[in-house]
């Protein structure tokens, strides 16, 4: 197993996303906002850094500043829908 390295998500509202970068490599959750809505439209993990649930983090991080604006959540993106389907914790965040 790899060593584990920290994972830290970052929100740059400037490009509308959340990104994690290891090694010159980015992953990253775009979004738009619209009138109290956050449409998540697209995850991205490049092949070099997927199986380590960065996408997991992207959206947990997504929903957590969702829930703490009070944004209402539109998943655009399979990977959104499939994950609040599976998390019934994040239901209440739907639109």
């Amino acid at each position: 197993m790899p060593d584990q390295i920290p994972i830290t998500v970052r929100h740059d509202a400037e490009q509308s996303r959340f990104s994690i970068e290891i090694a010159g490599h980015l992953a990253h959750a775009d979004y738009t906002l619209d009138e109290g809505r956050i449409i998540f439209a697209h995850t991205f993990v490049p092949p070099e850094l997927r199986g380590r649930g960065l996408a997991e983090h992207l959206v947990r991080a997504a929903l957590a500043h969702a829930r703490l604006h009070k944004l209402r959540v539109i998943p655009a993106c399979s990977y959104v829908t499939v994950f609040i389907e599976r998390h019934n914790e994040f239901r209440d965040l739907l639109a």
